[in-house]
């Protein structure tokens, strides 16, 4: 008789387990990282505590971005013995060299740059390095302890006005960078008048050699003779772009002065050739308007471009009852000293230094001044 041996009980198929409510659901695992991965992570991290070179080259006061570019193309500037090259960042720790002379890094702080305002005359050139050896802005300029003054723009050997300077970097980049619409005011003498088709065409724009240009105001201040004054207002500043405009449309400027920049205006009382310092809480006020693209900071909005009002911008706030500027009268003889230190302290800030004379002259009228007698009881 054949014995058949009991069937042991089969094991279990592992199932795949079925996803319930009632299951918690397994976690997935992340990917790993490839090694190409990590370096282009780790790479990007590095990128964010460097900067660019002509940045770092401004911000030590050795002058503007533009400036700096230029040196840098010469191939005078080195960065850890190697001879740098535009596009180049450099790191906190990194030594940068200019002609063999080691470069102090400038050390990030809350002070607030100085800014110096000088009423240029005709005759000057803002350079420190002419062949011709002529005059120069910088040798009007007080000197500084281990800073240098930058020039915020540059204006021609015969034009006067408003000329800026300072000693941050930064602050000049954006100052004079195009992308931050710093409007400039010009008082411009020419032979002849302006044509209403002209007027159309400076603010419409004109082709010049470098792209269009064109004016965000024009105004007719008066003239005798040949010689026609106006008032012009643009975003930007190229070079002798003022000048160029006008011929343009035929007519030669005989006198060029810059009598703002931005919301900064050519004091009455400030002779040419004579400079003051703007006060740490002005120039604080400005940066922060800068910044925030205001209008009371002499930035232009992208609506006024082009436009043909002849409203007067927020900029300027002049009193009601205050004259109109005309060249060839009184104070205004010869289309020069339009802005007044009243219009300066109207701008919204506070603290602009006086200038010694009128500082003078306040003093002497407020001590002259007598007081009436006390009245007595009988």
């Amino acid at each position: 008789m054949r014995t058949t041996k009991p069937k042991s009980p089969r094991k279990p198929v592992a199932t795949a387990a079925k996803r319930t409510p009632f299951r918690k659901p397994a976690k997935k695992l992340a990917p790993v990282a490839r090694r190409d991965e990590v370096k282009t992570v780790s790479a990007a991290v590095v990128d964010l505590a460097s900067e660019k070179l002509q940045k770092v080259l401004a911000d030590a006061g050795l002058g503007s971005r533009r400036e700096m570019e230029a040196l840098i193309s010469t191939g005078v500037v080195t960065v850890n013995g190697d001879v740098a090259k535009l596009g180049d960042r450099v790191r906190p720790n990194d030594t940068l060299r200019v002609k063999g002379r080691l470069v102090k890094r400038a050390t990030k702080s809350d002070s607030v740059p100085e800014v110096l305002l000088y009423h240029k005359p005709a005759g000057e050139i803002v350079s420190t390095d002419d062949p011709e050896g002529r005059p120069s802005v910088f040798d009007r300029l007080p000197r500084l302890r281990g800073k240098r003054w930058i020039a915020v723009g540059r204006l021609d050997f015969n034009t006067e006005g408003v000329l800026l300077f300072t000693t941050s970097g930064e602050l000049a980049n954006m100052l004079m960078h195009p992308r931050y619409r710093i409007e400039r005011e010009y008082a411009v003498r020419v032979q002849g008048e302006l044509s209403e088709d002209n007027k159309e065409k400076l603010l419409k724009g004109v082709k010049l050699d470098d792209g269009m240009a064109s004016f965000t105001r024009v105004e007719d201040i008066g003239g005798e003779g040949t010689n026609h004054w106006y008032r012009v207002m643009l975003a930007e500043g190229r070079n002798r772009e003022v000048r160029r405009v006008f011929q343009a449309v035929g007519l030669t400027v005989s006198r060029l002065i810059r009598v703002r920049f931005g919301a900064v205006l050519l004091p009455k009382d400030l002779p040419r050739g004579a400079k003051m310092r703007l006060s740490e809480q002005w120039v604080k006020g400005w940066i922060e308007d800068l910044k925030a693209g205001n209008s009371r900071a002499g930035v232009v909005a992208p609506a006024q471009e082009g436009s043909h009002s002849q409203a007067k911008p927020v900029t300027r706030r002049v009193s009601v009852n205050a004259p109109k500027a005309k060249a060839g009268m009184g104070a205004n003889k010869g289309g020069r000293k339009f802005a007044s230190k009243k219009d300066v302290y109207e701008k919204g800030y506070v603290g602009v230094v006086e200038s010694k004379r009128r500082e003078r002259k306040r003093v002497t009228q407020a001590n002259s001044v007598k007081r009436a007698p006390k009245k007595t009881s009988r």
